[in-house]
C-alpha cells in the first residue's frame, strides 16, 4: 500500500525469490463483495427481496424446463421477467432480470439466423436441394450445416447463460 492516505495499491510490485509477484493480502480483503444489502436508491424490504429471488429461481427453472418441451415454455419466463423487471430496479436482482431478457433475445436472434440458413439451403421443404446439380447440392449442404452449427452454438450459449445466472442467484450475487 502507499504510505500516503491513498487507498489504492502500489503499482510497484515486489518480487520474491521465485520471481513471482508478492501481493498484499490486505488489499484483496479490502475489496467490496456483493451481499444482499440494499443498494442506494432501493426501497425493497427483505421480504420483497426474498420474493424476487424466489421469482428468479422460478424463471431460471422454466428456462431449463423449456428444453424438455421443445421450447414451448420459452415464452413464459420472458413474459414473467418483463412483468417483474421494474420491481427490482436499483438492486442486484435487476441484473438477473436483464441477464435473462438479453439471453432470450440473443438466443432467438441466432436461432432464427440458423433456421433461415437451413431452410433456404434446403429450399424450405427440401425441394430446391433435390432439383440442384451435384455442385449446388454441396453448397446447400454446407449452408445447412453452417445453419445447424449456429443453432447448436445458440443452444449451448443459452444453456450456459441460464446455468451461470442461476448459480450467481443461488450465491446471492449479481451477474457482472
Amino acid at each position: 500500500m502507499n504510505n500516503n492516505s491513498d487507498p489504492r495499491p502500489d503499482t510497484n510490485v515486489e518480487l520474491n525469490a521465485e520471481h513471482t509477484p508478492a501481493y498484499n493480502d490486505s488489499f484483496i480483503r479490502s475489496q467490496p463483495t456483493h451481499d444482499l444489502s440494499q443498494q442506494p436508491g432501493s426501497n425493497l424490504t427483505d421480504s420483497q427481496q426474498r420474493s424476487l429471488v424466489g421469482y428468479n429461481h422460478i424463471t431460471y427453472l422454466l428456462y431449463i424446463l423449456s428444453y424438455f418441451t421443445a421450447g414451448l415454455l420459452w415464452i413464459v419466463p420472458i413474459v414473467m421477467n418483463y412483468i417483474k423487471r421494474h420491481d427490482a430496479d436499483n438492486t442486484w436482482l435487476a441484473t438477473h432480470f436483464d441477464w435473462q431478457i438479453k439471453t432470450f433475445w440473443y438466443s432467438i436472434f441466432w436461432f432464427i439466423i440458423g433456421s433461415v440458413m437451413v431452410l433456404s439451403a434446403f429450399g424450405v421443404l427440401g425441394v430446391g436441394m433435390l432439383a440442384e446439380s451435384n455442385n449446388m447440392a454441396f453448397g446447400s449442404f454446407f449452408i445447412a450445416g453452417l445453419g445447424l452449427f449456429i443453432i447448436g452454438i445458440a443452444f449451448i450459449w443459452h444453456l450456459y447463460r441460464i446455468i451461470r445466472g442461476w448459480i450467481a442467484l443461488t450465491d446471492n450475487r449479481p451477474i457482472p
